[in-house]
């Protein structure tokens, strides 16, 4: 079954899974995603969910529920290999948008994505700023505002430094989001 896929960029699809299954298959991708090498074709599984406050004996408490029960989402680059670890992960019954027979599935728009991350909490914006190991930066958020400290480490997937900056006689690693942080100019 050649499924011609021409695009190879990321992308967020939907695939349906039985209900009550959607941390499984997440947990049950993820491990496969590792297992199959496939870590640069598929790389976020997300169950939209949201905090709702129940009431429950008279006691408040904050809970995730499910916004699309028996839905996940995956960001991938769809290939006739990616197509295949998701479709058959234990608990996928299929993408959304594929008509079946090996169709190629439809991605979600760019707005639709932004919309399920928000609800989520999911800051999807991410800053494209390339930091170097050993510069220098101005911290400018935060309590250790206006202080200046040097890039240890870079986490771009997360969008995170680490950075040593210099309190008490000596270097304190800080981890900081690439947002509390300017170059020096």
């Amino acid at each position: 079954m050649a499924l011609t896929m021409e695009n190879l960029e990321k992308q967020w699809f939907v695939i349906h899974t039985y209900s009550g299954y959607e941390n499984k298959v997440k947990n049950n991708l993820e491990s496969r995603v590792q297992t199959m090498g496939m870590e640069d074709k598929i790389f976020r599984v997300l169950v939209p969910t949201e905090e709702e406050l129940e009431v429950k004996n008279g006691k408040k408490k904050i809970v995730q529920r499910k916004v699309y029960p028996g839905y996940v989402m995956v960001e991938m680059i769809m290939t006739d290999d990616s197509w295949y670890v998701v479709r058959n992960t234990p608990g996928v019954t299929g993408f959304v948008g594929s008509t079946g027979g090996g169709s190629k599935p439809i991605p979600l728009l760019p707005d639709e994505v932004q919309s399920i991350l928000r609800t989520m909490g999911v800051d999807e914006v991410k800053t494209a700023v390339e930091y170097e190991v050993g510069e220098a930066v101005r911290l400018i958020d935060g309590p250790f505002s206006d202080m200046i400290g040097t890039v240890e480490e870079i986490h771009p997937e997360h969008q995170k430094l680490r950075v040593l900056v210099s309190m008490f006689g000596r270097d304190t690693p800080l981890e900081l989001d690439f947002g509390q942080v300017e170059r020096l100019s």
